[in-house]
């Protein structure tokens, strides 16, 4: 068997090897007359995989290590008789840590204390149903909107204008689809992204599509009142060079890009891959987990909730470094600056998350205690 993987996706041969041949190459570089003699074709986003790139080839199953599918053409997938599979909430945890420590730099910058903020999260799935817990865990006001989840279920929704009438903090989680009930291409447009709330917030981790990126040009430059982070880009690896100076946070698409994420995208590919050919699989991930840099965090019970979740937050993600990193990158003709863009990623440094880290507190103080389950870190004795 002869498997085909995108270069940036790890630990294939630990998981992979006993199974065929592999060969690996850049995401975006990925064509027919790559595929030739291909059983197994692993890639992430950056790849479109549809009839144009398989028919005629000998792909019979395509992995995808990420939780979107919008790069894959289900339907002729179905029609072929191709197995496919993707890594629904790999990276869930790697996007919401991403979001807090992006919470915390606007909140340092404004001078702000973010419980006085009212938060909307749009899409309420792997990600954005993770954030939602998170925040009202550390007693933050939030609405959700996902209309999929509330035709289905019973309260609890509110609708994307409330949300935007309502809240002072918007976050965007949603897929990208051109079409059906609920179409999520320029769901924030120029009409609606001129409703937010005066000194709102803007963060958007889920497709660059979801917001109209010319829309949103123009309105940062109308109201500098608005902050907006932004870490996916309409056109990637193309990107509005404008925009990204108006942005408070810009971040070449790593929101999800923690290590635990990654190799765990990997293990549930892998395991999708034996369950559709009815192997058992041999390696599990658990083997292969490096262990965590950060081993223990230790706190008075006299240190302040908010000083305790800047602490945790940042003990394993900042966004402004891969802000200056980014900014640094866009210079030079497009050609350049869409390869500084994939080489961000491919070279990505080593991130871990919250829920990784151990937290000791000395004394008694249930507010601190709080603050650690809310982020999902364990607790010591």
């Amino acid at each position: 068997m002869h498997i085909l993987a995108d270069e940036n996706i790890p630990l294939v041969d630990e998981f992979f090897a006993g199974l065929g041949e592999i060969r690996r190459m850049p995401g975006r570089s990925i064509n027919r007359t790559a595929l030739e003699n291909v059983d197994v074709l692993l890639v992430r986003s950056v790849t479109r995989v549809d009839r144009d790139l398989l028919e005629g080839t000998a792909v019979r199953f395509v992995g995808t290590c990420t939780i979107g599918t919008d790069h894959l053409d289900l339907d002729y997938f179905e029609q072929a008789g191709i197995d496919w599979a993707s890594a629904p909430g790999c990276n869930a945890r790697g996007v919401v840590d991403y979001v807090l420590g992006s919470l915390l730099a606007l909140a340092e910058v404004r001078g702000e204390a973010l419980g006085q903020r009212r938060f909307g999260v749009v899409g309420a799935g792997e990600v954005g149903g993770r954030l939602v817990e998170v925040l009202r865990g550390l007693g933050w006001e939030v609405r959700v909107c996902d209309p999929p989840r509330q035709a289905c279920e019973a309260g609890g929704f509110v609708s994307l204008d409330e949300v935007l009438a309502e809240c002072d903090v918007i976050s965007l989680h949603t897929p990208l689809s051109m079409g059906g009930d609920w179409p999520t291409f320029h769901l924030l447009n120029q009409e609606r992204l001129s409703s937010l709330r005066p000194g709102a917030w803007l963060i958007n981790a889920s497709r660059g599509a979801v917001v109209d990126n010319a829309a949103l040009c123009d309105l940062l430059q109308q109201r500098p009142d608005i902050a907006a982070v932004l870490d996916v880009w309409e056109g990637e690896p193309q990107v509005d060079v404008a925009l990204a100076g108006l942005c408070r946070i810009a971040t070449p698409h790593i929101a999800g890009y923690s290590l635990d994420g990654k190799l765990r995208g990997t293990a549930q590919i892998y395991a999708a891959y034996c369950a559709a050919r009815g192997l058992e699989p041999t390696v599990e991930l658990a083997q292969l987990m490096p262990g965590a840099p950060l081993a223990e965090l230790t706190f008075a019970s006299s240190a302040e909730p908010v000083d305790i979740l800047a602490t945790l937050c940042r003990a394993v993600y900042d966004p402004r470094r891969d802000d200056a990193d980014f900014r640094r990158s866009l210079m030079g003709d497009d050609a350049q600056r869409r390869a500084a863009f994939d080489l961000l990623r491919k070279q990505y440094p080593s991130r871990r998350e919250i829920d990784g880290l151990a937290v000791r507190i000395v004394g008694q103080n249930p507010a601190l205690e709080a603050v650690v389950a809310a982020l999902g870190a364990r607790l010591l004795d």
